[in-house]
């Protein structure tokens, strides 16, 4: 009887532990499930889109040039742009949200905004003498670079003309 009570005793505390287990499996699928629709919903709102458009089309890569010149709607494409990514950044963080389910969606936009964007992010830190400025967005782009170079080797950003 005493052995048939330890056997029901252990086998109680197994189902329990596996049970919690799945629980948890279960809560953080959820999570990561509501970060993912969170980042989809910044990266792809309609003043996301036509602000990645114009930085695509308008910006060479010639900060103290392009400054200059730009138009109020560039410099508010470029604030657009800069402050979704640092958004994205902070609800990627280490650990939030694994790299493999967000990356395979979100690393085109990404690597492609920071390819235009960070000569005028460098810019501006040696200009306000400031180098934590959008420092977050540095970290992300990393492991977007690093993800693409591992999942999809001698991958290049293409530029076309008259994009959808």
């Amino acid at each position: 009887m005493e052995a048939l009570s330890t056997a029901v005793a252990a086998a109680s505390v197994l189902s329990a532990g596996f049970i919690a287990y799945r629980e948890l499996s279960e809560v953080a699928s959820s999570r990561h499930m509501e970060v993912a629709y969170r980042l989809f919903e910044e990266l792809n709102s309609p003043q996301n889109i036509d602000a990645r458009r114009w930085i695509f089309q308008n910006l060479n890569g010639n900060p103290e040039d392009e400054i200059k010149t730009m138009t109020q709607e560039g410099r508010s494409a470029i604030k657009q742009v800069l402050n979704s990514l640092d958004h994205v950044a902070f609800l990627t963080q280490a650990g939030w949200i694994p790299d493999d389910v967000i990356m395979p969606w979100m690393h085109p936009m990404i690597a492609k905004s920071w390819k235009k964007l960070k000569p005028f992010v460098l810019h501006e830190r040696t200009r306000r003498h400031a180098p934590y400025y959008y420092q977050n967005i540095d970290q992300l782009a990393i492991r977007c670079v690093n993800w693409r170079s591992k999942h999809i080797p001698n991958t290049e950003v293409t530029w076309i003309e008259d994009a959808l």
